[in-house]
């Protein structure tokens, strides 16, 4: 599965120049492993640009301004390093992120974080409830189809906050969820090649001088 390469493709890279040590060959497939893996993280990153907008759908048949994401420039892109709000805050970084978690299979910590801040943002007390069974039984219970690491006692009690739902029902997991991806996920973001491509500066071409 491709996306299976990006959680293999350093320790693989590392491992060719110990087997196979520095010859040409060795070199010149382990640059085409690194270039396959970028074209697969910006195909997978033009998806999610695509389909990562706010739900439903643009009225009129005019598309939504949601749905522009711009590229940023490599300064942009190196803010994301100072602050993993600062991530979280661009549209074209969370889209990111949530491309880098789904290759590491682990993409219902930002589903689920995302859910929490719709959730708490709702105003309406039917809404609310609704919101809460549904994140509940997507993430929360034994078994849910995106169910997300925490321990036996937050479940429980997010089991009874929810019979009388309020903007906190999930708050507690969803900071541990946020913790989680701030210490293990998002440093290793940081390493990723794709994010290393977005920070780099393009070169600037030198013409030869005329004589």
């Amino acid at each position: 599965m491709q996306s299976a390469m990006f959680l293999a493709v350093q320790h693989d890279c590392g491992s060719m120049d110990k087997n196979s040590g520095n010859s040409p060959k060795s070199e010149e497939k382990r640059e085409k492993m690194k270039r396959t893996l970028l074209k697969d993280w910006k195909t997978r990153l033009s998806y999610f640009l695509q389909n990562s907008s706010s739900p439903g759908k643009p009225k009129n048949g005019k598309k939504s301004k949601q749905q522009t994401f711009v590229k940023p420039s490599p300064e942009e892109a190196q803010l994301w390093s100072e602050a993993f709000d600062e991530l979280l805050a661009s549209k074209y970084g969370l889209a990111a992120f949530r491309a880098f978690l789904k290759s590491e299979f682990c993409e219902e910590n930002i589903e689920f974080w995302l859910a929490c801040e719709d959730f708490k943002k709702t105003k309406s007390p039917q809404k609310l409830s609704s919101k809460a069974r549904k994140i509940y039984t997507d993430f929360i219970e034994k078994e849910a189809p995106k169910e997300i690491n925490i321990d036996f006692q937050t479940k429980t009690l997010i089991a009874q906050n929810i019979q009388e739902a309020t903007s906190g029902c999930f708050t507690t997991a969803q900071k541990r969820v946020y913790s989680l991806m701030e210490n293990n996920s998002y440093p290793r973001f940081l390493e990723s090649e794709f994010y290393q491509d977005l920070c780099k500066k393009p070169q600037m071409a030198t013409e030869p001088h005329a004589t």
